[in-house]
């Protein structure tokens, strides 16, 4: 197993669409679909179960770590797609660096790894 906490030579680009995806044949573009609460919550209150599915930090961790564990192939972009999402804004101020703080070692290397870019 590697460091998961690792650097790599460079950043990965991530970039964030509302558009549907198409998943991509072997071009080294990893898909992410953010998936939207499962259920209902109170104002300000989330459950753990709906917030982790759309946590694009811990989705991009997991998907880094799978790529250097060979769980699967290396990847050399990323498309996130946040159509399903009530506000997609939420996920790329996760991925704008000084906008929401980086919270733990996951949060911190997802930050050096990625780096949001406007376009695919």
């Amino acid at each position: 197993m590697t460091d998961p906490f690792a650097r790599l030579p460079a950043p990965i680009p991530v970039t964030v669409t509302t558009s549907p995806v198409a998943i991509p044949g072997d071009d080294g573009t990893a898909v992410i679909v953010m998936q939207p609460s499962r259920h209902d919550h109170a104002a300000g209150v989330e459950c753990i179960a709906c917030a982790t599915a759309a946590d694009i930090r811990a989705a991009l961790f997991d998907l880094l770590q799978s790529a250097r564990d060979g769980h699967r192939p290396m990847f050399t972009r990323v498309v996130v797609d946040a159509g399903a999402l009530p506000d997609p804004q939420d996920v790329i101020d996760r991925l704008t660096p000084g906008k929401i703080p980086a919270l733990g070692l996951r949060d911190h290397a997802v930050l050096r790894n990625f780096r949001l870019v406007d376009a695919p």
